[in-house]
């Protein structure tokens, strides 16, 4: 009967390879095979709209990006946050993971397998609502409570995303308070606002608009209203000229909402 390997034998395994001399060794074995028995993760240093990031990837998905000064850094910020090693990949990293990062693409990143394990069902729910959200596009934390059916859970909402693991892969950057001001980012609040600037999100037209009281804008010919970044917010904001201060008033003058960005319930 063969012996199952225990966790001591996969660490001497480790050991053995971590010492291998004579430079005979592919680069790509020792992290391969310490993935392979479940002693490490890997990662990569990367480029993205925020500056060079580390990316850790394991057998779930992308488990964790960081920006930090130092590979070292992120090693112990790696350990500490998910209990176990991390090692460099000198593999090339996968040409999808490279693109979402390059163009914060929404569509490319919801076909990438993302790693929430460690996070509660709560946290998990927020984040995977986050990610549905488009490039171009915001909606306030109330939108994702009340999506994921907490509706009273607006400040919790808040909290997941501040522990979201995977920033700009699941990109809480376009969720933002009612009044449109851009709130915290993990990345700080001044990159937040250049990454939707970025984007073509607008934060500036779209405090405006926050300021002057407008929530939603109308649709009077098809009689619908969105949030004002829904499709786009240039085209918003010139096409539809019916402006709303809730959505109640939106629902009493006849609108329905749009099935796109889905802004009923949130009346105030």
């Amino acid at each position: 009967m063969k012996k199952r390997q225990t966790p001591d034998d996969r660490l001497e395994i480790a050991r053995a390879l971590r010492g291998r001399s004579g430079g005979r060794a592919p680069a790509t074995l020792l992290p391969a095979v310490m993935r392979r028995v479940g002693l490490a993760e890997t990662y990569w240093k990367l480029s993205s709209p925020v500056g060079a990031v580390f990316v850790a990837r394991g057998p779930r998905g992308i488990s964790l990006v960081l920006r930090t000064e130092s590979a070292a850094r992120f090693e112990r910020e790696f350990r500490r946050r998910r209990g176990r090693s991390v090692v460099p990949d000198a593999s090339r990293p996968p040409r999808d993971l490279v693109r979402v990062l390059s163009e914060l693409d929404s569509r490319a990143a919801s076909e990438l397998e993302v790693d929430l394990s460690g996070l509660s069902g709560f946290e998990q729910a927020v984040l995977r609502k986050a990610r549905e959200i488009p490039r171009g596009e915001v909606r306030p934390y109330g939108w994702i409570a009340r999506e994921i059916g907490r509706p009273d859970a607006i400040r919790a909402a808040g909290s997941a995303l501040a522990r979201n693991p995977v920033p700009l892969l699941i990109p809480c950057h376009r969720v933002v308070r009612s009044d449109c001001q851009t709130g915290e980012y993990v990345f700080g609040a001044g990159v937040k606002r250049r990454l939707l600037e970025t984007e073509g999100a607008r934060p500036d037209v779209l405090r405006a608009l926050a300021g002057a009281g407008v929530r939603f804008l109308g649709n009077e010919e098809n009689r619908y209203f969105c949030f004002p970044s829904c499709g786009g917010i240039d085209h918003l904001v010139e096409a539809n000229r019916v402006r709303f201060g809730s959505a109640r008033e939106a629902l009493a003058a006849g609108y329905h909402p749009c099935e796109d960005c889905r802004p009923a319930a949130l009346a105030s």
